[in-house]
Parts: structure tokens; C-alpha cells; sequence
């Protein structure tokens, strides 16, 4: 793998950050290749800040992209580092000689704390110009201030603390008032809570940081030159603003808990890590004069937040008689520390020096480094110089001391992102295993690397490890692609071999029943993990050909289901007499083609449960394939078992309402053998109408006349409406069975009447039973005395005739009667219709002077006109125009055509010299046929009033506006 790690540089030992261009390929059995053919950013990138202070520096402050500096003895300098064009210079106002010892910025870049080396502080807020004195804190040199950054806000601090030189912690608080610039006194109060103390009395107190941890839980750690005090205490809640008196209330008889080095820099400075914005930082690390304690924050914890504590020694390089450190800073993996002339970056997992940035000499010497939290950048100034660190993928290297400490989750952690990586990983994690005998757990991993499978394979092959083998397998096996068609074959037919081998050495040993059970169930779920379906489906034919060769008819129908071969699973049941489980399997999977195929031998066996299977799938089945199993089971059996196919016949008939013929003819067939009760119910409840009846016709008569079953014959020959064969065939069952035959046949009273004389002749040459004859006569109307007579032997009496004589004549009487009131009716409506008819002839309509036309509103009496009985009037010439558009085209033709030989008539005679009874003749011809034209184009034009007539019934769909015309009416209202 040394391809793939000279990817990364050695990061334990390295002393100077050089970034060299470098190309890297991974080796073959990895997979991958990763080409780097760009320089490399460092994790720790140095920018010079362009900018040329006019006096030196003294101090540097930074937090929420607010930087301050000191210049000089009396300058403050403030950017905006998102406006940095943008300074803004603020004179301190100072005439004597003091000079700014240190300053303090609190978390949003709004309060700052300038501490003069004469005793002084001053106070100066962003929103502000002006330097105000604190007067309060007048007479205390300020080492540290512990900001309040739960109550803190841009117009008031909230309840901080303060450290001093002399020991002393006091709290105090300032606020802005929003009335004018200040108050009187901006700091609101200033008391002393606590004195820390070191064996030689007391020590300045070098840092302060207040945390609030779980349940109104605060934590307060302060610093002297060789101890770290943690103070712990509730604060109840609403009463946060009353300051941490309570918590250092609790410690006035006795120390608190606290950590001690020997070694003395005459200073410390602890320095934290915060991941995100506005939370609480997870780790600490305290530069003091052995080196540097390092350790992650647990909030959880009772009474110390500090955990997993080490201290890390300097590096050789450091002496803290002559270049001990200035200052340090904490990165999530790192932290580094300010030298005189350089900075080196520690890794807080392996305390190796990972990067070393000399400065050069024309800079001078590094005087303060710090970290703005919320932008994760680091600051150094020396007394002429800024410069800016960038911290860029700080997690580049972490994988690699993790996978060197065996910390392998981790290492997956930080390099997830990075295949190559992770590849390494996983290939040092498995070989872990493997070497600590954790056969299982190294072949989880080496599934997920790209190493050479055969060697793996071989490997726990060596090693006797066919469980660790199948478990490598597996997992290799759930990693591939699915267009790794070959491969998955191959560890799919792999596996299958190893478990059946598996199942076979522990069947036999009941010691190892649970062990057994456990591996078959393993073995069941790897046959039917929807991921290797395909595969197995694919290769079947081999995987039965193994569970063949084991005998493991077990898992073999196990497998047959899960691929869904039910045909396999029933064949083996059918074969080892299981019917049952075989019908068990057909119902539960309810597949037509193998019910078709299974069930003539099972219902050999078992018919009442086939069929109550056959029901249960319900139109799912065609009973059309039934059939054939059925015909050759009924042939073999007796009456009671012909009753379970008849039972799915009527099923099929009467619940699924089948109509294919050759069902209701197999239902026909088994009435006819067994049933001819059900027979012809049957037939009846099937109806009389040819075109409804599912079942043939001549087939059924054919069979019913084969068994007998004449009434049956009867029915069919009704329905064919053969009805003098049913009558016929009827006589000899039933005369009133033939009685029904003969009134079948309504519209056709000759057949009628010749079935009828069919009954009679038979009543009376047969049976010879003249009361029943004359029952005939009244049975039909059709039948006279006159028709049955022939049929009777001549010595037979009148006397049995008498009644149906008389009643025969009085028949004929009425018939007379009804005739001749018809044609009295007759005459008397014929002669309404003549007087009609004449009232017409003389009825007539006056009309006014000054009456108009319905059409044209013009006077009525200008032009000739016509009169309508439901009172319109119109022009003759209003009409036509009216009419003519919505007459036919042959009214149309025909009305122009009488137009123009009334126009002809009306021309007078051109002949001078024709004789004056010629002339009269001519002119009363003429005139005849002036007026007969005229009367067919009153037919035409006045065949009813144009507004109450059918006319306007059937022009109601008609637009008022003739589309054609629609543009040029509306152009005319416009």
C-alpha cells in the first residue's frame, strides 16, 4: 500500500509545511487511482495582512470579525473585518505616561476592555466614540476577563468576571445606557468573590472562562501560573442576573478542585475549541510550564468538566529558560503555540509537531497570537506586522493516526469522503482482526476492501475458518453490482456449497442442535434475500443439481417455493402421497395452470377437498379445463362421488353464472344420469327464449330422449318451437301437459288450432271421453262444435251436443249484433264530417281599415293579403318572402314553377283577329286555370299562419342572425 500512503506526508514528523506537487496512483489491487497534479493547500495557511501601522503595536483583540489594535501610547484602531476599507481611530485621551497593558474583546465584538499598566480600565462600545474611565476598577492591573456570553449583549456585558495580578477575582458588570452615551458610571458594580491562591500566596489569575453546562449547572475555571481551579455551582433559574457570588460563596471555608505543575512559565494561558457558533466548546487545552494539558469538556459530569486529560511535553526544540512560548490557540486536531520567531502546530492525538512557519527576522518577534471563535481565524501580530492563518481541512491526516492508534471507527469517520482512504482503513482494520483471532469481525472488513479476493479466500481457507469464509463471502457477495453477473454466480453457487456442507456436519450432532438451527435459518434467509433472486432464479437448474446431491429435499422444496417452481413443490408432494400438502400449496399460491395440471389425480384421491379448492379460486378458473379431470374421475366412480362434480357444475352455473356451452352440456349430462329430478328444473329455470339458453339444444333433446325423460323432451321442443312434436310427444305423457304445447304458439291461430283439434282427436279416438272433448271447446276459442263433430262415431247422441250447439248459435247472433253497430257508427260519423265540412264552406273574417301587416307593419288593405283563423294577417307578397326560405326544395321548385305560369296566364292575348267565341272560350279556359294555379299556391304559401304554425316550431334552433351575416350586423349598431 506505499503508493497510496505517499499520498499523505509523514505529519509525525515533519518540521517545516513545504506543500510539493506530487502525483499518486494506487496500486492494482486497490482499485483506485488518485492523480494529484495541484499543489496541496497547507492546513495552516499564512497571509501577511497588507498593512502598515504608523506606530507599533501593542495589543491585538479579535472576536465576531471585529478586530482592535493598540497603536502607540494613545491610538486605538477598530476594523470591520467584512468592511476592512473602512477603519475606524479612536484617541485613548491619556496625557501621562501609561500605556495599554493588555485588552479584552468580549464574544460579539461590542465591549472592550483596554487595562492600562498604571492600575487604570477603560471602556469603549462599538456603537461608540468616546473612552470612558471605570472608575470602580481603578487600582487593579486586569490579567483576565471571564465574558458572560449567556446574558451578554451589545448594550450590556451582563454579570462578568475579572482577574487581577494580585489574586483577586471580582464581578462586576457594564452596560450602556440607551437616555445618553453613558451613565454616570457605566460599570454598574465591582465586587471581589474570590482570591486565588498558590502555595507562595497569592498568584495572578492568568484566564477565566465561565461555561454553563446541564440543569442551571455553571462551570468556572480560572488559571494562575501553576494551577487550574474549577468552581461548580447552581445558579437558579430567573436569577442569573444576579452575578456567580453563590458558586464562590461555596468555596470560602475550603479550596476548590484544582490541577498543579511544578514547572512555573510566570504565566499560563489556557485556550478552548468551540465547533460551532454559540455552543459549548469540547475541548481545552492549558499551556503552563511542564507543557500543555489537553482534554475534551464533559458537561455531564458532577463536579469537573475536564476529561480524557494528558499532558503533552514541548517539543525538544523548546526551552522555557530561553524561547518558552507566548501564547497558544486550540483547532479541533491541533493546537499551536507562538515561539519568539515561530509558530509550530501540535496534533492533539499523537503530540507529533505536524507544522513549524519560521518568521523571518525583518519582522521581529512575535508578540501575542490569538483566535477569532466564530470564524475559525487565527491572528499574530508582532510590533509591525499582522499576519492570518487559515485553518483548511484539518481532518486531512486525522484518519491516519487513528488507523495507527487502532482506532478504526474513528479513522472511517475522517475518511469517508475519501474511497482510497478508506480502503487503507478497512485493509489495516481486517488484518487487526484477523492477527486478535476475530475471524468474523476481519472478514466483515475485508469484504469491504479491494484487495485480491482469491487471497482472502485463501487465507481463511488456512485458517480453518469456513464460518469467517461464508461470513466474507456474504458480505463481498452484498457489495457486488448488479452488472457483476459472473462474480454474483459464483460466490452465490459458493455459498450455497459451504452451507450445505455446513447443515451436514451439524445435523448429525444433536450437541449442536442450536448451532444447526441457527445456520439453517441463515441458509433460508440467504435463499430468499431479494438481492440474490435474479441469480438464483438465473441458475436454478445448479442450485437444485447441489440441494440434489446433498439429499436435502428439505431445503429443495424450501428453494422450489421461493422461486416459485409450485409445480416442483406439488410434483414432490403428489409423488410421496402427500395430496393434502399439495392441495395445500396449490390453494395457497392459487396458480390456474397447475390446478389444470394436478387436478386429475388429486381429485382421485381427495375429490370433496379439490372441489371445495376449485370453488375457493372462483372465476380465477376456466371450468372448461376442468372438465376433462372430472369426465374421467365420474367415469370410475359411483353416484356419491359424481355428486362432488356436480356440485362444482351448479357452482360454475348458478354462482359464477357461467354460459359456456360445454359446461351447462356436462351439467345437462350429469342430471341425465343421476339427477332427471334436477333435470328438468333445470331446464325450466333456464327459460323458454332460444337466444339465453347456454346449453345445446339438440344435445340436450338427444340426451333426455336417450334416457327417457320425455317430459324433458316436451320442454326442448317448446323452446324449438317445435309444437306439434311437443304436443305430440306430450299426448302420450299428459293431456294437460298438452294443453299447455297447444297455447303456445299465440300469434299463429291456424297452428293453434290444428294442435288443439290434435288434443281432441285424441280425446276422442283414444281415450274416448266426449265430456273431455267438449272441454276442449271451451279450453279454446279457436274450436267450434262444427270442427270436433267429424271425430265422433256416428251413433253417438245429439244430446251430448245440445249445450255446445246452443252456445255455438249464440255466438254467430252477437257477432251479427257487434257488425251492425259498427256501421251505425259508421254513418253517423260520416255524416258529422259533411256538416263539418260545410261550416268551413261559409265561415269567414272581417278586417279593419286600419289593420296591418304582421310582417311589415304597413297597412293590409294596400296589397293583397291573407287572413289566418288565428288572427295574423300578412301581405300576400310578406308571406311568400317569409315562407319560401324554409320550404323544401321541391315546395321551393314547385311554388317558382306555379310563379311563372300564373306570371304566363296573366299576359294578355297578342292575336287581334280571333273570333269572339273563340275568344271566350280561350278566356274562360284561361281563367279556369288562372284559379287553379292560384288555389295550389295558396296550398303552398297559406298552408298555415307562418307565426303558429310547425314553421316556427322548427325554427326555434335558428339563429336570430344569420352567421353569414353576423359581422355586417353588428358593423350596423356600431
Amino acid at each position: 500500500m506505499a503508493s497510496i500512503l505517499d499520498e499523505y506526508e509523514d505529519s509525525l514528523h515533519r518540521s517545516v509545511s513545504v506543500p510539493q506537487s506530487r502525483a499518486t496512483v494506487g496500486i492494482p489491487h486497490s482499485g483506485y487511482v488518485n492523480a494529484r497534479l495541484e499543489k496541496e493547500t497547507p492546513i495552516f495557511n499564512k497571509q501577511r495582512i497588507d498593512f502598515a501601522p504608523p506606530e507599533k503595536i501593542n495589543s491585538l483583540v479579535v472576536s465576531s470579525n471585529q478586530l482592535c489594535m493598540s497603536l502607540g501610547k494613545d491610538t486605538l484602531l477598530r476594523i470591520d473585518l467584512g468592511k476592512p476599507d473602512e477603519p475606524n481611530q479612536v484617541e485613548l485621551g491619556r496625557k501621562d505616561e501609561a500605556k495599554v497593558y493588555k485588552m479584552f474583546l468580549d464574544h460579539t465584538g461590542s465591549h472592550l476592555l483596554i487595562a492600562l499598566n498604571t492600575s487604570e480600565c477603560l471602556y469603549l462600545n462599538r456603537s461608540v466614540q468616546k473612552v470612558r474611565a471605570l472608575s470602580r476598577w481603578k487600582g487593579h492591573l486586569i490579567e483576565s476577563v471571564g465574558w458572560n456570553k449567556f446574558l451578554g449583549s451589545e448594550t450590556n456585558t451582563g454579570p462578568i468576571l475579572v482577574g487581577t495580578s494580585q489574586g483577586q477575582i471580582y464581578e462586576a458588570e457594564i452596560s450602556v445606557s440607551e437616555g445618553s452615551l453613558f451613565s454616570t458610571n457605566p460599570d454598574q458594580y465591582f465586587r471581589q468573590v474570590y482570591t486565588l491562591e498558590e502555595e507562595s500566596g497569592p498568584a495572578p489569575v492568568c484566564c477565566l472562562e465561565i461555561e454553563r453546562g446541564l440543569e442551571g449547572k455553571f462551570f468556572i475555571i480560572a488559571t494562575t501560573r501553576k494551577r487550574l481551579f474549577q468552581f461548580v455551582g447552581k445558579v437558579p433559574e430567573g436569577t442569573e442576573q444576579q452575578g456567580f457570588s453563590s458558586i464562590f460563596a461555596v468555596h470560602a471555608d475550603h479550596l476548590p478542585s484544582f490541577r498543579e505543575f511544578p514547572a512555573n512559565l510566570g504565566f499560563s494561558e489556557i485556550a478552548f475549541y468551540t465547533p460551532k457558533l454559540r455552543s459549548n466548546p469540547r475541548s481545552f487545552a492549558w499551556m503552563m510550564g511542564n507543557g500543555v494539558l489537553y482534554g475534551t469538556l464533559d458537561y455531564s459530569r458532577p463536579d469537573s468538566i475536564l476529561s480524557d486529560e494528558r499532558v503533552w511535553v514541548y517539543p525538544p526544540d523548546i526551552d522555557i529558560t530561553v524561547n518558552k512560548p507566548i501564547s497558544i490557540v486550540l483547532t479541533q486536531f491541533h493546537f499551536l503555540l507562538l515561539l519568539p520567531d515561530r509558530v509550530k502546530a501540535v496534533c492533539t492525538l499523537n503530540g507529533q509537531v505536524v507544522f513549524q512557519d519560521l518568521f523571518l527576522e525583518k519582522f521581529g518577534l512575535l508578540t501575542r497570537m490569538i483566535k477569532d471563535p466564530t470564524v475559525q481565524q487565527i491572528w499574530i501580530h508582532t510590533e509591525k506586522v499582522v499576519f492570518r492563518y487559515h485553518v483548511q481541512r484539518e481532518s486531512r491526516d486525522v484518519w491516519k493516526m487513528y488507523m495507527n492508534m487502532n482506532k478504526f471507527d474513528l479513522a472511517k469517520e475522517y475518511c469517508k469522503d475519501r474511497p482510497e482512504c478508506l480502503d487503507i482503513v478497512l485493509a489495516k482494520e481486517a488484518e487487526h482482526c484477523f492477527q486478535n483471532k476475530r475471524y468474523l469481525d476481519s472478514a466483515k472488513c475485508y469484504a469491504l476492501t479491494q484487495n485480491y479476493f482469491e487471497e482472502i479466500a485463501l487465507k481463511f481457507i488456512e485458517a480453518k475458518q469456513e464460518e469467517a469464509l461464508m461470513e466474507f463471502l456474504i458480505k463481498k457477495l452484498s457489495n457486488l453490482k448488479p452488472s457483476e453477473k459472473t462474480q454474483t454466480t459464483l460466490l452465490t453457487t459458493w455459498l450455497t456449497e459451504l452451507y450445505l456442507n455446513w447443515l451436514g456436519i451439524l445435523q448429525g450432532d444433536l450437541s449442536q442442535r442450536n448451532l444447526y438451527l441457527d445456520t439453517r435459518e441463515k441458509f433460508r434467509t440467504f435463499l430468499s434475500s431479494p438481492k440474490n433472486k435474479d441469480c438464483l432464479f438465473n441458475n436454478r437448474a445448479s442450485i437444485y443439481e447441489l440441494l440434489a446431491s446433498h439429499g436435502d429435499t428439505e431445503h429443495m422444496v424450501y428453494f422450489a417455493v421461493i422461486m416459485q417452481d409450485y409445480e416442483r413443490v406439488v410434483a414432490h408432494h403428489c409423488q410421496h402421497d402427500e395430496y393434502d400438502e399439495a392441495l395445500n400449496v396449490l390453494s395457497r399460491h392459487r396458480d390456474e395452470k397447475l390446478f389444470y395440471k394436478f387436478s386429475p389425480v388429486l381429485i382421485q384421491h381427495i375429490p370433496k377437498k379439490v372441489v371445495d379448492a376449485w370453488i375457493s379460486m372462483g372465476s380465477r378458473l376456466d371450468a372448461r379445463n376442468l372438465i376433462p379431470a372430472l369426465v374421467n374421475y365420474s367415469q370410475s366412480a359411483s353416484t356419491q362421488q359424481i355428486n362432488e362434480a356436480i356440485r362444482y357444475m351448479e357452482f360454475c352455473v348458478y354462482q359464477l353464472e357461467e354460459t359456456q356451452q360445454a359446461i351447462h352440456n356436462y351439467l345437462l349430462s350429469l342430471y341425465a344420469l343421476c339427477r332427471p329430478d334436477s333435470l328438468l328444473s333445470y331446464l325450466e329455470q333456464a327459460g323458454t327464449n332460444p337466444n339465453r339458453i347456454h346449453y345445446d339444444l339438440k344435445y340436450a333433446l338427444r340426451l333426455c330422449a336417450e334416457h327417457g325423460h320425455h317430459r324433458a323432451c316436451v320442454h326442448i321442443y317448446k323452446v324449438m318451437e317445435l309444437y306439434e312434436e311437443a304436443v305430440d310427444l306430450a299426448l302420450q305423457v299428459d293431456v294437460d301437459l298438452a294443453k299447455s304445447c297447444a297455447d303456445l304458439p299465440e300469434d299463429d291461430e291456424e297452428l293453434r288450432k290444428k294442435l288443439w283439434l290434435k288434443i281432441a282427436r285424441h280425446v276422442v279416438q283414444e281415450e274416448k271421453d266426449v265430456k273431455k272433448a267438449m272441454a276442449c271447446l271451451s279450453s279454446c276459442a279457436l274450436l267450434k262444435i262444427e270442427d270436433v263433430l267429424p271425430f265422433f262415431p256416428d251413433f253417438v247422441t245429439i244430446d251430448h251436443f245440445k249445450e255446445a250447439i246452443c252456445n255455438s248459435l249464440e255466438d254467430y247472433n252477437k257477432h251479427i249484433e257487434e257488425l251492425k253497430r259498427e256501421m251505425e257508427e259508421a254513418t253517423q260519423s260520416a255524416k258529422r264530417i259533411r256538416e263539418d265540412i260545410q261550416e268551413m264552406r261559409n265561415k269567414y273574417g272581417s278586417v279593419e281599415p286600419q289593420e296591418k301587416c304582421a310582417a311589415c307593419d304597413f297597412p293590409l288593405l294596400n296589397r293583397p293579403f291573407y287572413l289566418f283563423l288565428c288572427g295574423h294577417m300578412f301581405h300576400y307578397d310578406c308571406l311568400l318572402q317569409a315562407v319560401f326560405p324554409n320550404l323544401p326544395a321541391y315546395k321551393q321548385a314547385k311554388l317558382e314553377d306555379l310563379q311563372k305560369k300564373l306570371a304566363a296566364t296573366s299576359q294578355p292575348s297578342k292575336s287581334h283577329h280571333r273570333p269572339k267565341d273563340a275568344d271566350t272560350i280561350s278566356l274562360g279556359k284561361g281563367q279556369q286555370s288562372r284559379e287553379q294555379i292560384k288555389a295550389d299556391i295558396d296550398d303552398i304559401v297559406a298552408a298555415e299562419c307562418v307565426y303558429c304554425g310547425e314553421l316556427m316550431i322548427r325554427s326555434i334552433d335558428k339563429p336570430f342572425i344569420d352567421p353569414q351575416k353576423y359581422e355586417e350586423e353588428m358593423q350596423s349598431w356600431l
